[in-house]
C-alpha cells in the first residue's frame, strides 16, 4: 500500500471538512493507496502530468482534493478545499502547481 504525503496545509484543510465529506475523502484516498481510482475524479493537466482531483459532493457542499498518485511509493496530496463556484479558482490551481513544483525540486 502506498503512503500518503500531504503538502502544505492540505491535511488540516481535509480535517476541517464537515464529517461526511471528510469521511468520503478518507475513503477515496484509501482507494488511491491501494492502486484504485476514486469514484469521482477528473484530470488536472494544467497543474501537472498525472495530477487529478477527487470530487466529493455532499449536502454541506462540494469539496475537492488535488493529488498525484502516479508515484511508485506514495500518493501526494497537493491541496484540499471547498469549491464555491462552478470553476476551480486560479488561486487553487496555482497553489497546487507551486506545491508540486517545490516538492519536485
Amino acid at each position: 500500500m502506498k503512503r500518503v504525503t500531504f503538502l502544505g496545509d492540505s491535511l488540516g484543510r481535509v480535517r476541517d471538512f464537515p464529517p461526511e465529506a471528510r469521511s468520503e475523502v478518507g475513503f477515496q484516498i484509501r482507494e488511491l493507496q491501494q492502486g484504485r481510482d476514486p469514484s469521482d475524479w477528473k484530470p488536472l493537466k494544467t497543474v501537472g502530468q498525472g495530477v487529478r482531483e477527487i470530487r466529493v459532493h455532499e449536502a454541506t457542499g462540494t469539496f475537492r482534493v488535488i493529488y498525484l498518485a502516479t508515484l511508485p511509493d506514495r500518493v501526494l496530496v497537493l491541496h484540499a478545499f471547498q469549491k464555491k463556484t462552478t470553476r476551480t479558482t486560479s488561486r487553487d490551481l496555482e497553489l497546487a502547481t507551486n506545491r508540486l513544483r517545490t516538492w519536485m525540486e
